[in-house]
């Protein structure tokens, strides 16, 4: 009998597998996936006088945006 904690190490998912299977199938995903990644999420690091310049510039919202200001 295999131990309990083994047979869940031996299971794959029918996603894992298909993942697996598309990676084999598309050599290279894996760095247009991080290019990807890079283009829309990585940002260069900003400077603190210009976090600064930024966070000043912004205008204050008020807590409930519908309601008339009182």
């Amino acid at each position: 009998m295999i131990p309990y904690f083994k047979q869940h190490s031996l299971y794959e998912s029918e996603h894992s597998k298909f993942i697996k299977s598309l990676k084999d199938k598309t050599p290279g995903m894996d760095q247009r996936q991080q290019e990807g990644r890079a283009l829309l999420w990585d940002r260069p690091s900003t400077s603190l006088d210009d976090q600064k310049r930024r966070l000043d510039s912004t205008v204050k919202q008020q807590a409930y945006v519908y309601q008339n200001k009182v």
